[in-house]
């Protein structure tokens, strides 16, 4: 479980393809001091299993599922990441509850830069549409951020000074690709209420009340 507070921006040193899968090396000076074998560490929002360590990088085999639902399989030698390890239990929860599960990507449509922050205006896959809300949180690369504006097919982050120099967002152009992840709560309320379950209410064996 991750909290969407981006730890490190990092960088993929090389990318082997395998059959139906890559292995990507990646730089990461911060996030690796403790990590290790079967360690997660999120890059770009996508929870990925350490293979190995050293000198300040790590290894991670992905999948073709993962190629095929996030955008790391657009990634080459030289692009930079945001990288975060998990949450610890017992600390804070800066940002909300992350998975480390790409719901699917968006494309950034427009940066509207204003004096002390920025607008940008990411599309939406329809099949992801009704999770977000105005004022409610999404993850876009592994960046836990607030909903500015929610339409049917789009909606706007606004990004901080900090956000724009710390992480991947601050370098993203209109017509690049960014992982998404919605909010898993609500996904839980839907599948619930389309069971008939009113989860307020429900006994141990899940039966409405």
């Amino acid at each position: 479980m991750f909290t969407g507070i981006v730890e490190e921006l990092g960088e993929v040193t090389a990318v082997e393809q395998l059959r139906e899968a890559s292995r990507f090396r990646l730089r990461g000076p911060l996030v690796t001091q403790d990590a290790k074998h079967g360690d997660s560490i999120a890059v770009n929002g996508v929870c990925l299993t350490v293979v190995e360590t050293a000198d300040g990088e790590f290894t991670a085999d992905v999948m073709q599922e993962t190629l095929d639902r996030s955008s790391l399989g657009a990634l080459t030698a030289g692009a930079r990441v945001n990288l975060e390890r998990p949450m610890a239990l017992g600390g804070r929860l800066g940002g909300h509850l992350v998975q480390g599960h790409v719901d699917g990507t968006g494309e950034i449509l427009s940066r509207t830069p204003s004096e002390h922050w920025e607008i940008v205006k990411v599309a939406l896959p329809q099949n992801l549409s009704r999770y977000v809300v105005e004022k409610g949180s999404i993850t876009v690369d592994g960046v836990s951020l607030t909903v500015v504006e929610a339409a049917a097919d789009w909606f706007t982050i606004s990004l901080i000074p900090t956000t724009l120099a710390l992480t991947t967002l601050g370098i993203k152009q209109p017509g690049d690709p960014v992982n998404l992840e919605v909010d898993v709560l609500a996904k839980y309320v839907e599948r619930l209420l389309a069971a008939g379950v009113d989860p307020l209410h429900a006994d141990p064996a899940g039966e409405a009340r």
